[in-house]
């Protein structure tokens, strides 16, 4: 198939239907693209559809499928889940967190208003809002920051930078094996080669971290959160921001109307802004961090709109495609975050954090995340295209749907802020 996947299982479904039964390799493929199939699925089959595929990437990269996101549906995975709804992503311990999310957002502005003192400065927001997003996640684990120039030199963040980024690069490639088993015993592509290398370097790295917190007598919750999906949907919200002034415009009176001028936004304000959360869901319906959710497994036979589901079949729940349905969403390809205080989305018309009991238990501090950045960056800087040519929107390969070409634009600190800001 051409990529984008999902682009290409959409213009499938427009000619074949909503449900769709494809092969790839040896592995049966079952493809939703309509809210309707989906509610049947998941109101109906959800404890069948509970499992993953048992690809390579879980093997060898997620402890033999051990992780919450691999683990098969059982006691094993119900008392992970458990465990992150109380000690991870509770309200409570959300709020214990704060005022790391807090400086690490203080931290960016700094950044670049330190980067652009006077008039516009051309900034690449990719590699800032990753450092952001990253550095939340390793405060919380870790207890420090691993991105940033006063850790430039230091060894071992070089070596997490490295590890992440062969990480997601691996974890986002396609493994033909995965379909076709003898190209497994081969090692086509040496992907098996590859994802043992990236082990050896996670064990060492997450053992280092166990040693030390044991030597601190310091106990803290390891923690697995969606950072490169914060990161890449505060850049898809800034893109698109960037193509409609006009909604950039709205949003900046909503945060000034709200916020005074003497302070900077913090995440108390957020429930005070309407218009910003309707830009980040309509952004998230426009370029979903997964446009085919994470793939689920049949555990059983099943039948989804009269047709008989095999057990083994793998699921694919094309939210790229159910998010721009013309008979759920009115002028779907357009932008246009109003849509969301006419209560325009459905149940199952929108669903970026997945749907059933293996939906995304981050979803809320990925809500927190994204939303205080967005309201940062929006408060603090003004922000134009470089050039006339609108941002390109086109997608590029990875675990989270990146833009084919990272974001630049030009930024200039808000006059407004110049004296908050002087004082980060």
């Amino acid at each position: 198939m051409k990529e984008p996947i999902h682009r290409e299982l959409e213009n499938l479904s427009k000619k074949y239907g909503p449900i769709l039964a494809l092969r790839f390799g040896s592995h049966p493929i079952l493809i939703l693209s309509s809210p309707s199939a989906v509610e049947e699925l998941f109101s109906k089959n959800d404890l069948i559809f509970a499992n993953r595929p048992r690809f390579l990437v879980g093997k060898l990269l997620n402890y033999n499928y051990t992780t919450l996101g691999a683990a098969s549906y059982g006691d094993h995975w119900r008392n992970l889940r458990r465990l992150t709804a109380l000690e991870i992503f509770s309200t409570a311990k959300l709020n214990a967190f704060l005022g790391i999310r807090q400086e690490e957002a203080r931290s960016l502005l700094k950044t670049l208003f330190r980067d652009s003192p006077k008039g516009f400065v051309k900034v690449e927001m990719k590699s800032r809002l990753s450092e952001l997003s990253f550095n939340i996640i390793m405060r919380v684990v870790a207890g420090k920051r691993y991105f940033g120039a006063e850790v430039e030199d230091s060894e071992e963040a070089r070596e997490f930078r490295l590890l992440i980024r062969d990480l997601f690069e691996l974890s986002g490639a396609s493994n033909p094996g995965d379909f076709v088993p003898f190209l497994r015993w081969i090692d086509f592509g040496k992907m098996e080669k590859k994802m043992l290398r990236i082990q050896k370097k996670m064990d060492a790295f997450l053992q280092g971290l166990i040693e030390e917190k044991r030597r601190e007598d310091d106990e803290k919750t390891m923690l697995s959160a969606g950072s490169d999906t914060s990161s890449s949907t505060i850049e898809w919200a800034m893109s698109l921001l960037l193509n409609h002034p006009k909604v950039l415009d709205k949003a900046r009176a909503e945060l000034d109307a709200v916020v005074a001028e003497n302070r900077l936004v913090d995440e108390s304000d957020l429930s005070n802004l309407p218009y910003l959360q309707n830009i980040i869901n309509e952004t998230l319906r426009l370029f979903p961090a997964a446009p085919l959710l994470v793939p689920h497994e049949s555990s059983d036979d099943c039948t989804i709109g009269g047709y008989d589901v095999a057990r083994g079949t793998m699921l694919l729940v094309n939210a790229w495609a159910i998010h721009r349905d013309p008979k759920v969403w009115e002028d779907p390809t357009s932008f246009r975050p109003e849509r969301f205080e006419d209560g325009e989305n459905q149940a199952y018309g929108f669903i970026p954090f997945g749907v059933g009991r293996r939906s995304c238990p981050g979803a809320g501090l990925g809500n927190r995340v994204v939303g205080l950045a967005l309201a940062a960056l929006i408060q603090c800087f003004d922000w134009v295209r470089i050039g006339d040519e609108l941002v390109d929107m086109s997608e590029g390969p990875g675990l989270t749907m990146p833009k084919s070409k990272p974001l630049e634009a030009l930024c200039r600190p808000r006059e407004r802020l110049v004296n908050v800001l002087s004082e980060l």
